[in-house]
């Protein structure tokens, strides 16, 4: 395993062992993580975990939640139980090493999250290092957005809900590989200050809802000043839930 380091979110509630060298859990995770609908009693599953920081979220701010997170790199699971530990969440998660495409859970869950990579192979320069090579999606051209619906969809309960943070411009292949499966589709743009294009946004479907799609207002992210808005604060640092 590659040497690691310490990072910290929410205000240092949380604190994630990352590879040096692999993908590290940014300010997506936590807007993915603040944006999911989960009770106490229900059952999440994180696919693609990484070290599992977005589900570590989801769990610091709803109490009785459980969590699973699937992930194909061997080592970032090792990382994701140490980190369990270390936030002593190790009773309400589980991790499993598996390609998304592949698992296959014996119960359906209630809500699951995701953070696809980014980039498409063969349209970017492959990053050096393998680890974050294969969290950016460098490796496998076959592995489409299309995929990581799939894959939610066979393992959702009726009426759970999904929830991925994804780019912008691949919004309308989004909708595209949702089709007719899910409704109650809510988009959610994450402007990075105000009167600037969304790069990234959220986007939340109900599996075997027929309701009709909602474009939010969304969220600005930062003031003229480069500093967090107040409404990104409570959701970054205080653990808010999004919308």
């Amino acid at each position: 395993m590659s040497p690691t380091q310490e990072i910290y979110v929410l205000n240092k509630r949380l604190k994630l062992l990352h590879s040096e060298k692999g993908f590290k859990t940014s300010m997506d995770s936590v807007l993915l993580a603040a944006a999911c609908p989960a009770l106490a009693g229900d059952h999440i599953l994180d696919m693609g975990c990484g070290v599992g920081g977005a589900g570590f979220c989801v769990l610091s701010r709803v109490d009785g939640v459980r969590l699973t997170g699937v992930e194909i790199q061997a080592d970032h699971v090792e990382l994701a139980k140490q980190n369990a530990v270390v936030n002593l969440m190790q009773e309400r998660s589980d991790f499993i090493c598996s390609d998304i495409r592949a698992y296959k859970n014996e119960k359906a869950f209630h809500h699951i999250i995701c953070n696809p990579p980014y980039l498409e192979a063969g349209q970017h320069l492959r990053s050096p290092h393998e680890e974050k090579a294969t969290a950016m999606g460098h490796d496998d051209a076959e592995l489409s957005v299309k995929d990581w619906i799939d894959a939610a969809h066979f393992n959702l309960k009726s009426k759970g809900s999904l929830t991925m943070i994804h780019r912008a411009d691949k919004l309308d292949r989004i909708i595209l590989a949702i089709g007719k499966r899910f409704g109650a589709i809510e988009v959610i743009p994450l402007w990075p200050k105000e009167g600037v294009n969304a790069k990234r946004v959220i986007v939340r479907a109900i599996k075997d809802r027929q309701s009709p799609a909602t474009l939010h207002a969304g969220v600005v992210l930062h003031d003229e000043q480069g500093d967090y808005t107040p409404q990104a604060e409570k959701i970054l640092r205080d653990a808010e839930k999004l919308l």
